[in-house]
């Protein structure tokens, strides 16, 4: 199937369908699809927008030429009916992560600035989840005109629950076969036939900690990601309180301030050239403010959470030779109605460590602060063979298309991959091509990505799905 005749074909598909892929991408982008559980219903189990964005995706898909079936606003796909029922599919996701501050491009729209496109969503999910489409779209042009069909059936499928558990796609499983063999667009290239584990725990003080001078603490968005911002608010007049590097101080109505400390988000998997504003905020707190006895305790031990990110505060450092070394970051901060305080983190781990003698430690660290500690997810770590034949054809069409000799890698972060058990992430990020200052990563303000890369990635991806057809499945 795969020829100079075939990648020609490819080629003009690209460019004559592109702009129609952008516009498709903003259609997308302009849901703003965090996960709302206050207001889910029947249809809507993740909320409203997350439901809308998976309507919008399966919208697309049919234009495109393909079946689409909605499980309830659960997840989505799109089939291009094959000669076999037997499956290749690709999974991305359409829901995503928390605006956030700092943008300087709206993050609701698709921004196309010297050669990048700008918007939440455009690399992390939703961009990559049109290329799937425009790829199955490629191949359904094919069989249109020729009768022929595919050896295999395509499917595309649509999550909107990744950001916030996959619970779209374990239930997705729970309810369907799994596909044969499955790549997700939602990482980096050349390939990625390894995760960490993705481990998630809570802090959580007594009640009636807050008050006296203290009022409130409060930082980040999501426990999966550093947060860029953090505020407290004191019972002190702003002028009474000293200046800080990186902490702006703003003075409230009743006399009170709010204290902003602000840092350098990034994603969990990735700590690397973060910086926590949650750690620059209880450095100030105890610098200048009289804790009571109960909040010294506590920031005490959130400051122990966010003040490493390769968990040697946590006395939980650990490495292997497959997947590297653990990350432990500290997501989110928040004061609750009943003036206790709730510390997340966010580990990534090898095989070195297990999700149990983590949370085994982190209990005892949290008895020792007065606090209590609960493991709110832990996924093992997942890897499959680079020597399978499927993960041989996608290597071997990502090294052709640009010569970049790289091995596949293992990441931290937790791809859909991980619950098949045949898959892959697949692209479309380049991490060895830095973007310019003013371009964002997945996850903070001003996310984006190089459209020509987006572009080279759907070229890609419709080669790796011809060579994937041809595979003795």
């Amino acid at each position: 199937m795969v020829d100079e005749q075939f990648e020609a074909q490819v080629d003009a598909y690209v460019d004559e369908i592109w702009e129609d892929a952008v516009k498709d991408i903003a259609y997308l982008v302009a849901v703003e699809s965090v996960e709302d559980l206050e207001h889910a219903a029947p249809g809507m189990p993740y909320g409203p927008a997350p439901a809308e964005a998976l309507r919008r995706a399966l919208e697309i898909s049919e234009r495109l030429g393909l079946s689409p079936t909605n499980c309830d606003g659960r997840i989505g796909y799109a089939d291009l009916a094959g000669e076999s029922d037997t499956q290749i599919a690709t999974i991305a996701h359409v829901d995503i992560v928390p605006l956030g501050l700092g943008w300087n491009f709206p993050p609701l729209e698709v921004t196309r600035e010297r050669g990048f496109l700008i918007g939440r969503g455009v690399q992390d999910d939703k961009g990559p989840f049109i290329l799937s489409l425009y790829a199955a779209h490629f191949f359904a042009r094919q069989v249109a005109e020729t009768g022929e069909k595919l050896p295999y059936t395509l499917r595309c499928i649509a999550g909107c629950n990744e950001e916030t558990g996959m619970a779209d796609v374990e239930w997705y499983l729970e309810n369907h076969d799994a596909p044969a063999f499955c790549f997700s667009p939602d990482a980096d290239f050349p390939l990625i036939c390894g995760e960490k584990g993705v481990y998630h725990g809570v802090f959580t003080s007594k009640p009636g900690i807050m008050g006296d001078t203290l009022l409130s603490i409060d930082g980040g968005t999501v426990p999966n990601a550093i947060p860029g911002r953090a505020e407290a608010v004191v019972a002190i007049a702003s002028d009474e309180l000293p200046a800080a590097d990186s902490i702006a101080l703003e003075p409230l109505e009743d006399g009170t301030t709010r204290i902003v400390a602000t840092g350098k988000g990034g994603h969990a998997s990735m700590p690397a050239g973060t910086v926590n504003a949650i750690d620059l905020l209880v450095d100030y707190l105890t610098d200048t403010i009289e804790l009571t006895v109960d909040q010294a305790v506590f920031l005490g031990l959130v400051k122990t959470a966010v003040s490493t990110t390769d968990g040697s505060a946590l006395d939980i450092t650990t490495a292997d030779d497959k997947f590297g070394p653990l990350t432990a970051i500290g997501g989110t901060i928040a004061t609750r109605d009943d003036g206790s305080v709730v510390q997340t983190i966010d580990s990534r781990y090898p095989t070195s460590i297990t999700g149990a003698e983590i949370t085994e430690r982190m209990s005892a660290l949290a008895e020792k602060h007065d606090a209590t500690y609960a493991c709110a997810g832990d996924a093992v770590p997942f890897y499959i063979e680079p020597t399978s034949p499927e993960i041989s054809a996608l290597l071997a069409t990502y090294r052709e298309f640009t010569g970049n000799m790289t091995p596949p890698m293992v990441i931290g972060g937790g791809t859909y991959a991980r619950h098949f058990p045949r898959a892959c992430a697949y692209g479309p990020n380049e991490p060895d091509i830095a973007n310019p200052d003013w371009v964002g990563i997945e996850h903070g303000p001003d996310e984006g990505i190089a459209e020509e890369r987006l572009r080279n990635a759907l070229k890609i991806y419709i080669v790796a799905i011809a060579r994937l057809m041809e595979l003795d499945l």
